[in-house]
C-alpha cells in the first residue's frame, strides 16, 4: 500500500536513541554465514525487508536460518559448496545491494539461478557488475542490462585484475565473493575508497584478504569459519538524525552504537565541514567495526566544496546532506557524485525536483548538485508535497526538512521506507519529529 508522511514544522531532536542495526553488515553477514563451516551467531541484525529478503534467498538456497528474533539470527553454515539450486526465483525485494553481492556469490555455482526484484530494483543497472563477472567466467543474462539477472551454471571461475571504473562497494564485494570460488587471485583496484565491510568480514570468517594500496586482493578456494557478528548501528540510518539535529534550532541529540567505518564517515566529515557540532563519545571496536555515540547539537551551518575524497564514504548520505546545505548559509558545491543516478532512483535529479518545490535553488549537475543555502531564513522550506518515487532515503530526508519548514510538508510514495529503517516514524517521533505515516490514495 501506497503511504505519505505529513510533518508538521519546526520543532527540535533531543534524548538518546539508538537506530537500527547496519544493513551493508546484515546482508553480508548472512551470506557468509552461509557459505561458512558451522553455526554463525549475529547479533543487533536489521529487521527491514532488504535484510530479510537476503535471509528468505539464503534459506531458499538451501541453508537454515533461525530469527529474526530481537535482532539475532542463526545460521547453520553449509560451507563453500554446499548451496542448493533453488526451486524458484529468488526475489531480492528492494535490495540493490543484495541482488549485486549475491551476483557474485552465484556466479561461480554449478546450477542455474535467477535473481528478480520489485518495479523499481527491476530499472536498476547490473551490467557493471555482470560484466567482470563475465571475463571471470561467469555466465550471466539480463534484460538490457536489469534484472531479472539468470546465472547459468559454470565448471569454474578464475581470477581477474580489475580497475573498477566507478567506485562502488557493491560491485567490488560481488567480485571478492565470485573470487572465493575462482582459480588463482582475484584483485579489485578503487579508483576511490569505498566501504570496507566484505574485506573486514571475510577477514573475520577466516578468509586471508590482502590490501596493498587501492587494490584489494583474495584466493579462491578458501574456506570459511563460523564467527560471531554483532551489528551495529547504521551511520546511513543515523545521518538523518545527525542532519536534523545540526538544522533544527535547540537540538541536542545523542545517537547510540552507530559504525563509525572509517569508509563510511564520509556525512560526520562533510558536516563537520559545513559548521555543524558533532562529537564523538564512547569509541570501541564491536566485532571488528569501530563503534561510538554521537552527540549532536544544533550548529550554524555553512556552505561548502565537498572534496572529492569524502564522496564515497558519504554516497548513500547525500539526500540527507542536500537538506543540510539547503539549510545552510551560502553555496554547496557537490561533484563525483554519479553514482546517485543508479541508487533506488535518480536520487540528483529527484532531491533536486523536491527542493525545488520547497523553494530551494538547486541545480543539478550530471555529478552531483549546486545548492544555494537558505540558512539565513528561520525557515529554509516552504510548505508543499513532494515526491519520493519510492526511495526511502529521499522519503526520510525531506521529512527531516520539516524541521526547518515554513508549514507542513508532505513526502509521497514514502513506504519504501520499511527496507532500511524499521520503526523511523516511532523513533523520529520520540526525538520530537512532528510526523504521521498515513495510507497514501
Amino acid at each position: 500500500m501506497s503511504r505519505s508522511f505529513h510533518v508538521a514544522p519546526g520543532g527540535s531532536l533531543s534524548g538518546i536513541l539508538r537506530v537500527p542495526g547496519d544493513k551493508s553488515i546484515s546482508h553480508r553477514a548472512v551470506m557468509l554465514g552461509a557459505i561458512a563451516d558451522g553455526v554463525t551467531e549475529i547479533t543487533g541484525f536489521l529487521e527491514g525487508a532488504d535484510a530479510i529478503s537476503t535471509m528468505q534467498i539464503v534459506r531458499a538456497l538451501g541453508v537454515c536460518v533461525d530469527g529474526p528474533r530481537a535482532g539475532r539470527v542463526t545460521v547453520h553454515g553449509v560451507g563453500l559448496h554446499g548451496l542448493r539450486a533453488p526451486g524458484t526465483s529468488l526475489d531480492c525485494g528492494n535490495a540493490g545491494t543484495a541482488m549485486r553481492l549475491l551476483m557474485g556469490l552465484l556466479a561461480g555455482q554449478r546450477f542455474e539461478s535467477t535473481l528478480v526484484g520489485d518495479e523499481s530494483l527491476s530499472k536498476r543497472p547490473m551490467r557493471r557488475v555482470a560484466e567482470p563477472l563475465a571475463a571471470m567466467g561467469a555466465r550471466i543474462e539480463t534484460r538490457d542490462g536489469c534484472p531479472p539477472v539468470r546465472i547459468l551454471p559454470v565448471a569454474a571461475l578464475h581470477g581477474l585484475r580489475y580497475p573498477m571504473p566507478m567506485a562502488s562497494a557493491q560491485v567490488k564485494s560481488a567480485l571478492l565473493l565470485a573470487g572465493l570460488y575462482a582459480r588463482g587471485v582475484t584483485t579489485v583496484i578503487e579508483p576511490a575508497p569505498t566501504r570496507d565491510h566484505t574485506e573486514r568480514m571475510l577477514g573475520g570468517f577466516g578468509v586471508v584478504v590482502q590490501r596493498d594500496g587501492a587494490a584489494v586482493s583474495v584466493r579462491g578456494g578458501q574456506p570459511l569459519r563460523a564467527t560471531a557478528i554483532d551489528v551495529p548501528a547504521d551511520i546511513s540510518s543515523a545521518a538523518f538524525f545527525l542532519v536534523g539535529a545540526s538544522i533544527a534550532p535547540g537540538s541536542d541529540l545523542i545517537v547510540e552504537h552507530v559504525g563509525m567505518n572509517p569508509t563510511r564517515t564520509g556525512v560526520i566529515d562533510i558536516l563537520r565541514l559545513m559548521g555543524a557540532d558533532i562529537e564523538v563519545c564512547n569509541e570501541r571496536e564491536v566485532g571488528g567495526e569501530p563503534v561510538a555515540d554521537l552527540r549532536v547539537r544544533a550548529a550554524p551551518l555553512h556552505g561548502a566544496v565537498v572534496p572529492p575524497q569524502l564522496v564515497a564514504p558519504a554516497i548513500d548520505e547525500f539526500p540527507a546532506l542536500f537538506v543540510a546545505a539547503a539549510c545552510a548559509r551560502g553555496r554547496t558545491v557537490i561533484t563525483g557524485a554519479a553514482e546517485l543516478r543508479v541508487k533506488e532512483s535518480d536520487r540528483i535529479a529527484v532531491m533536486a525536483e523536491g527542493l525545488r518545490v520547497l523553494g530551494v535553488e538547486a541545480t543539478p549537475t550530471p555529478d552531483g548538485m549546486v545548492i544555494e543555502g537558505r540558512g539565513e531564513r528561520a525557515s529554509a522550506f516552504v510548505r508543499g508535497a513532494v515526491q519520493a518515487h519510492g526511495d526511502h532515503r529521499i522519503a526520510m530526508s525531506f521529512a527531516i526538512a520539516a524541521l526547518r519548514a515554513e508549514g507542513e510538508l508532505v513526502v509521497h510514495d514514502a513506504a519504501n521506507v520499511a527496507t532500511s529503517f524499521p520503526g523511523f516514524e516511532a523513533l523520529a517521533r520520540s526525538a520530537g519529529l512532528r510526523i504521521e505515516g498515513r495510507p497514501q490514495a
